[in-house]
């Protein structure tokens, strides 16, 4: 048990004394989870944070030296080209072939904005099936398995919220064919929620309040679960990372891995070409000679719409969350017992107790939130590599309950892109009026996991008719069992 005495002086020295106030009020097992809680704490490296983001709002600085990133295309433009991205196919079937490559999620979020009760990777996310989106993520990763040989390991980063529903989730389910000794939940790190007045804030008597880190805060959170000695055990030296609320992305793309490793690349990312200036995804960069990413919200407007000789945006690559990270570089960014990524300030509705012990629940932002962006990690990277993608093809986030972003949103998305699929493989599809497809498709990636692989197993005089609900599955039946 950390020393009460030494605890109380250092909540002195930084005006956090109050975390004490209900000391008394509290037995034997309450004061030593406080303190432990609080021994947690470096308080000088916090306070210094509250004078920086809590006493001031820091204003955003536009760097004087900022141009567009390089960005590979989607499809190779020349022969030189076709070369490379061949031989980066190769490369990463290779890397997957030599178990050397993890997948990586950061699903420490809950369902509560799509009104939904559970950590969100339980969410029913597709169209006919109607799978959770760890199933999803779990299908694609054991097919890229039996393609390659080899297991991949699965990476999940949990919250304190929703660790034990998430791996209590995935053992009912059977972890989705994935063999249990390699998938690995780890948690990640919380911060403490600052009060607007510098003050740090109670959950309980005897509990701070506190938030998710970010999701940046998988770099520590790797390091302090053990799982990046696990990756080094197994011999992984790249990690694939993406985030639970897109089931449309390709959790193992060769193409990918293999640029990034041809390119002796420490972190690497997926872009879109963003649908109009001020669309909420960060822009990718070259600021001082280094690529980095500008949050949307940090981006001078007059900027975000400037263009080119041409007329189209300078700015165009959006960041979507999607990358390529070597473990060595993630191992050098977290020794120690710090990491090198820098905070970000956002008010929050805190619920906590009030000086008299009273439960607030707050309508308007009562406190500074501090999280990591795992984009900052990319000018601390010595090489990178950008690959565009299509949004048709790799992205349909679920983040809101209507509108854009959805649940209907993104189910529409995924029936578009089998449809794509099945009709670049010959088979005709039924359309209603307006030119869309008539009907419910799914695909299992355990069947086919992109187009090219569908074209060599699907029978073109497939029928399809309107209004039917299709299912892929993993031996190609028709029909809604899994």
């Amino acid at each position: 048990m950390a020393d009460i005495t030494d605890i109380r002086t250092r909540l002195q020295a930084c005006g956090q004394e109050h975390l004490l106030g209900f000391w008394d009020e509290l037995d034997q097992n309450g004061q030593e989870t406080l303190l432990e809680q609080i021994d947690t704490i470096n308080l000088e490296q916090l306070q210094q944070y509250i004078e920086k983001f809590v006493a001031s709002e820091p204003v955003p600085v536009t760097p004087d030296d900022i141009t567009p990133a390089v960005v590979l295309p989607r499809k190779p433009a020349n022969d030189e080209q076709k070369d490379l991205y061949q031989r980066a196919i190769e490369r990463g079937n290779e890397l997957l072939a030599e178990g050397k490559v993890a997948a990586c999620v950061v699903a420490g979020g809950q369902g509560t904005r799509l009104g939904f009760d559970g950590p969100k990777g339980s969410f029913q996310a597709t169209p006919v099936a109607k799978k959770p989106l760890f199933q999803v993520f779990a299908e694609q990763i054991q097919a890229a398995s039996l393609r390659a040989g080899k297991p991949i390991p699965w990476y999940i980063m949990t919250s304190r919220i929703n660790d034990t529903q998430t791996k209590a989730f995935l053992r009912r389910n059977n972890y989705f064919g994935l063999d249990p000794k390699n998938v690995r939940c780890f948690r990640q790190g919380t911060m403490p929620a600052i009060g607007l007045d510098g003050k740090l804030l109670l959950a309980k008597k005897g509990t701070l309040a506190v938030s998710p880190d970010g999701h940046g805060g998988i770099l520590p959170a790797l390091r302090d679960s053990g799982s990046l000695d696990d990756m080094d055990q197994r011999g992984v030296t790249v990690i694939s990372y993406f985030q639970v609320d897109n089931p449309m992305v390709k959790c193992i793309d060769p193409l990918f891995i293999g640029l990034h490793d041809l390119n002796q690349a420490e972190m690497s990312a997926k872009a879109l070409a963003k649908r109009d200036p001020m669309e909420k995804l960060g822009n990718f960069c070259v600021v001082d000679g280094k690529t980095s990413v500008i949050e949307y919200s940090d981006m001078p407007e007059d900027l975000a719409r400037s263009t080119n000789d041409q007329g189209f945006l300078k700015f165009s690559a959006g960041s979507i969350a999607i990358h390529i990270l070597s473990r060595s570089f993630v191992q050098r960014l977290t020794e120690g017992q710090s990491c090198s990524l820098p905070f970000h300030r956002a008010e929050k509705a805190v619920r906590h107790i009030d000086a008299s012990g009273t439960k607030i629940t707050p309508s308007e932002p009562n406190a500074v939130k501090l999280e990591m962006f795992i984009f900052d990690a990319m000018p601390l990277a010595d090489k990178t590599v950008i690959l565009e993608t299509r949004r048709s093809e790799e992205f349909s986030p679920i983040k809101n309950a209507e509108g854009l972003d959805s649940p209907i949103t993104c189910l529409h998305h995924q029936v578009r892109r089998a449809a794509n699929w099945l009709k670049a493989a010959g088979v005709e599809l039924p359309l209603d009026a307006e030119g869309q497809t008539a009907a419910a498709i799914e695909i299992s990636p355990l069947f086919a996991d992109s187009a090219e692989e569908l074209a060599k197993k699907i029978d073109p005089s497939l029928t399809i008719t309107g209004g039917q609900q299709l299912y892929l599955g993993s031996r190609g039946q028709i029909g809604g069992a899994r």
